[in-house]
Parts: structure tokens; C-alpha cells; sequence
């Protein structure tokens, strides 16, 4: 990662763009894709009719196409949104946490958890979102827990890192047997709900989830100087008068409660948290005074693009937007592990 600073930002490197232009810049392609979104379907709509559908006086003919663009597609859009800025952001803060670009916000177990949680109470016969969303919830706060509960028995970040992969390997176990043991009509939920959608959008679910979103970021956003400190180390954010422990304390259970949320309403969507803070830090640097919010930005574009592409690919039906993710973020990781190995090679060679 390039030089950052706990204060003001550093200059900028040959080849990464000014913050604040690149931010307005992300902020206009998040709007043009937020309308293309709300605008495509399966039921097309007309640029041209949207601000009349939005605050005009619906003609007769114009009650349908309302009714779509309101009641379905924009909580749906809003939805996409609102859901990949959590998961950006909760990725770029875990990936200075681990000081590692490659972490992303299910390896200490919080997506595994929640996901565990889903699938328990689908195949107990719990009924409705917010039986399986409580549950979910609650499993990635256990999850999360019980990770740091082992892990800080070890010094730094190794012992949380080391638990949460056991935590993901025994949800992945436990996955599996719930879905050994349930009915046709489960399995096919628990299918369905595992490759990720968008589809249970709806204008109660974003009164909850967006204000709960939007105050996360602000929390992550307020602490830049903290993460920026812990990517100089661990020994040097001491120094600089950073309690380590509180502090990761704080931003673990921070992640917990951006994803968890999460997962339960949009099941399992992989690669934004991963995908989108990487790009970010190769456009800006990594001062997180501007990466949080570009990446806040970017994964609300991503999803927001992703969800889209779901819905037109095979229209009248669509796809899971996970597998959209997954087709996308899968060669982006590979790619990833290609360029930190050549980088590898070269710092050996010199």
C-alpha cells in the first residue's frame, strides 16, 4: 500500500486522480445508473417520463408504470445502493485492519454466521423476512463474538484471522447439514437466498435498513485517522497514541452490525467488499479520508450496475445478483493474486 499519513493527505503518486473530483465524478455515474436502473425492466420506461412519473399527475395510462417505478424499482435501486456502500466500506475498513488489500468482510466469519443463521430458521419454518433476517443477525453477531473471543488470546490480528477461518469452515458444516435436512421447498429458499438477491425490496425494509446503513458509514467515515494509523503498523499506531485494542474492538462489531443486516436481507453477495476498496486505493491512494467514501460510492455504483445487468440478462426473469458479482469479482480476484505475485517477483529480483 502507498504512504498515508494520520493527518492531512500526503501528495499525490504519478497516475492516481485528485480526490475530490474523482469523488464528484463517482457520485454523477452513481445518479446516471441509479435512473438506467430505475428506468430498465423487464417493463422499460422512458427517460423522458420519469420526472413526471416521480412528482407529476399520473395520467390513466401512467398508473402501471408508476406503480412499477415506485413501488419496485426504486426501493430496489435505493436497496442496491445502500447495500454495496456497507459492503465497501465495511471492506476497506478490514482490509486496514489486516493491513492486507486481499480481506474482505466474511473472513472473520461474519457472513458465514449470518448465513448460518438464515438457514437455520428457514428450515425451522420460520415464515417472512424478519424471522430470517433476526436470525441471520443474530448469527453474524455470534459469529463475530466468538471470533474475537478466540482470536485476542493471541497477539495481533494472526488469532482472529486463524478463528475466523474455523468459524467459516464449521457455518460451512452446518450449512450443508441444515440443507441435507430440508424439504424440496426449503432447499429450493435456501437456494435461492444463497446466491443473493434484491428482489424483497421494499419501502418498510429501507426504513429500517437505511438509516441504520447511513449512520455506519458516518462512524467509519469519522475514523479515518485510526485506520489510516493502522496501516503503518501496529507498533507505530501504538506510539501514535491509538489504544489497539477498543479500536478494534470497535470497528470489528461496526462490521458486524453493516453486514449482518445485510446478509440477512440480500443474502450471500460476494466480491464488492473485496472488489470495489481495491479499486478505489489503486484510483486514490490510501488515505482513508477519501478511499471510505469512494469506496462508499463505488459499491453503491457496482450493485447498483450488477442488479441491473441481474434483471436484463434474461428478462422477463432474472438473475441472482450474486452469481453477477461472482462472475465479475472472481477473475478480478485472480487477477489480483497475479499482480501481487509479478510485484513479489520484481521486489525479490531487485
Amino acid at each position: 500500500m502507498s504512504a498515508v499519513s494520520t493527518g492531512c493527505g500526503p501528495r499525490l503518486p504519478s497516475g492516481r486522480l485528485a480526490p475530490r473530483p474523482a469523488l464528484a465524478w463517482l457520485a454523477v455515474c452513481l445518479l446516471l445508473a441509479a435512473l438506467a436502473a430505475s428506468a430498465s425492466g423487464a417493463m422499460p420506461i422512458p427517460w423522458s417520463r420519469l420526472p413526471t412519473l416521480l412528482w407529476g399527475e399520473a395520467q390513466p395510462g401512467d398508473r402501471l408504470l408508476r406503480s412499477v417505478l415506485l413501488d419496485i424499482r426504486l426501493p430496489r435501486v435505493l436497496l442496491s445502493m445502500t447495500a454495496g456502500a456497507a459492503l465497501a466500506v465495511a471492506g476497506a475498513a478490514m482490509q486496514a485492519l489486516f493491513r492486507n488489500p486481499l480481506a474482505e468482510p466474511g473472513l472473520v466469519g461474519i457472513s458465514s454466521g449470518s448465513a448460518l443463521g438464515a438457514v437455520c430458521a428457514i428450515v425451522a419454518g420460520a415464515a417472512g423476512l424478519p424471522a430470517v433476517a433476526g436470525a441471520a443477525f443474530v448469527g453474524g453477531l455470534g459469529a463475530t463474538f466468538l471470533a474475537y473471543g478466540a482470536g485476542r488470546r493471541y497477539p495481533g490480528m494472526a488469532g482472529l484471522l486463524l478463528a475466523g477461518i474455523a468459524i467459516n469452515t464449521l457455518a460451512g458444516s452446518a450449512i450443508g447439514l441444515c440443507t441435507y435436512m430440508a424439504t424440496d421447498s426449503q432447499l429450493r429458499d435456501l437456494t435461492f437466498w444463497s446466491m443473493g438477491s434484491l428482489a424483497g425490496a421494499n419501502w418498510r425494509l429501507l426504513a429500517f435498513f437505511g438509516p441504520w446503513t447511513l449512520l455506519l458509514l458516518v462512524y467509519f467515515c469519522r475514523r479515518w485517522r485510526e485506520l489510516n494509523a493502522l496501516l503503518l503498523g501496529e507498533r507505530e499506531a501504538a506510539h501514535l497514541g491509538f489504544a489497539l485494542g477498543p479500536l478494534r474492538r470497535r470497528l470489528i462489531l461496526a462490521m458486524a452490525l453493516a453486514v449482518g443486516p445485510l446478509v440477512a436481507v440480500t443474502g450471500g453477495i460476494g466480491f464488492v467488499g473485496l472488489v470495489v476498496p481495491h479499486l478505489a486505493r489503486m484510483l486514490l491512494g490510501a488515505h482513508h479520508r477519501y478511499l471510505l467514501p469512494a469506496s462508499a460510492l463505488g459499491g453503491a455504483l457496482a450493485l447498483t450496475l450488477a442488479d441491473c445487468a441481474a434483471r436484463l440478462v434474461v428478462a422477463p426473469a432474472e438473475l441472482p445478483v450474486g452469481l453477477v458479482t461472482g462472475l465479475v469479482g472472481g477473475p478480478f480476484f485472480f487477477w489480483l493474486l497475479f499482480r501481487a505475485g509479478r510485484q513479489m517477483a520484481r521486489a525479490g529480483a531487485q
